[in-house]
């Protein structure tokens, strides 16, 4: 009877989780997707909508930060519920700017909800899934993000000719239904219920425990900087693609989000099957192959893209552009132990993400001066160090997320990677 109410339990955080990383993915690519029609009511220059992306990421590196603290602090599944609410509900009142001004301030706000929850989630499937099946499970629940970018380049197909942006950012407010079920449906995992119950070590500052120890420390290190260009790379991507599609290979956009439609259906299954081959061959394997293929494949589809290959491309690169983030939310866990992941993760992956938030504007300067294409093209080069600094100096599986602490100041926690 335990088994099976444990059974139960493990479909419902994956059933959530997914869900929580679909209507996340979805908020952020509705702003991209409304892009050319915000530009056009705010009267936007190039450098002003890259801008908009930079402090949309911004506020999820902010929130991503904390969020990964609060986890720790106050539970996985408490934090999940506020962050949904605080980023569903400020993306609806994104309806009433009506300004430039007021719109980017919003959005700053809404995003830190969206940063914290992406973290946060990921973790909490990590530690309810054994570790043989971890890539599996997460590289599906990753899909949910893809899942989310299609359906919302679904309904922006749908609704922004007919209706504009705003119509479709009040869809926002349904995930508040999926914060309400998680809060009380889905128990704290039992490796953190367990730290809290030891309130001596609660009591330490977690971000102390990161800094202070040399082997936690370098982990953290590397990850922020593997971090930055992965997310360099994904966000600059993500948030001009559409408007290259539009501006400068001259699609209309109702032809735009047929492409992109194919673009997200391969990375959806590019994650499920990077996931699987990741428990088979290695974390690190797929990541490193992930990021040094994306390199390769940006700059070739931007040369060689016509009227006739163009959907073959987009179809390629959206399965080698999902890879690194099928196998990313597994082999950062795996690289710190349960008392401080959050913190570890959240800080790592956000103050990646902080540096990264400069890339939409990069691009946008970059555009200026020549082209989209080239802005884009030229993001092949972030992917490709995000490849390399794994594949020397990241170790895998250095700690299990079911336990609350894993044996790394002993000679057997250190053999306990992928080597």
């Amino acid at each position: 009877m335990e088994k099976r109410s444990k059974s139960k339990l493990w479909i419902i955080v994956f059933i959530t989780s997914f869900l929580g990383l679909m209507v996340d993915a979805m908020d952020l690519q509705m702003l991209s997707l409304s892009l050319p029609q915000l530009m056009k009511e705010f009267n936007m220059s190039e450098v002003q909508a890259g801008t908009l992306g930079t402090s949309s990421l911004a506020g999820m590196a902010i929130g991503g930060m904390i969020g990964g603290w609060m986890a720790d602090r106050f539970g996985r599944v408490r934090t999940i519920s506020w962050t949904i609410i605080l980023f569903s509900v400020g993306t609806a009142l994104l309806v009433l700017a009506g300004s430039y001004e007021q719109f980017i301030v919003i959005r700053f706000i809404s995003s830190l909800g969206l940063g914290a929850e992406y973290v946060v989630v990921n973790m909490l499937m990590a530690e309810y899934i054994p570790s043989n099946k971890r890539t599996t499970v997460l590289g599906t629940v990753q899909a949910g993000w893809s899942v989310g970018y299609l359906v919302a380049t679904l309904l922006s197909g749908a609704i922004l000719p007919e209706f504009g942006w705003r119509p479709l950012f009040l869809i926002a407010l349904v995930p508040v239904l999926i914060a309400i079920y998680t809060r009380f449906v889905i128990p704290e995992p039992e490796g953190w219920k367990e730290i809290v119950r030891e309130r001596s070590e609660v009591k330490k500052n977690e971000w102390i425990q990161v800094l202070s120890k040399p082997k936690l420390r370098l982990n953290f290190l590397l990850w922020t900087v593997t971090a930055l260009f992965l997310q360099f790379g994904y966000y600059g991507v993500n948030s001009w693609l559409p408007t290259y599609l539009v501006n400068e290979v001259g699609y209309d956009f109702k032809n735009m989000t047929g492409y992109l439609v194919g673009t997200y259906t391969a990375m959806i299954l590019g994650k499920i099957l990077t996931g699987r081959l990741a428990d088979i061959f290695g974390r690190r394997t797929m990541f490193v192959i992930g990021g040094l293929s994306t390199a390769i494949a940006l700059p070739l589809i931007i040369h060689f893209q016509s009227p006739g290959n163009i959907v073959v491309l987009l179809t390629v690169f959206g399965f080698l552009y999902g890879m690194p983030y099928a196998v990313n939310a597994t082999y950062m866990s795996e690289s710190f132990p349960t008392h401080v992941r959050g913190t570890a993760v959240g800080g790592a992956y956000n103050i990646g993400r902080a540096g990264a938030a400069f890339a939409p504007v990069v691009i946008g300067m970059i555009a200026t001066q020549q082209s989209i294409g080239l802005g884009l093209a030229s993001l092949g080069i972030a992917y490709a160090l995000c490849g390399i600094i794994p594949a020397l100096f990241i170790r895998e599986k250095m700690y299990e997320p079911f336990e609350k602490k894993a044996p790394q100041d002993s000679e057997q926690g250190q053999l306990n990677s992928g080597i």
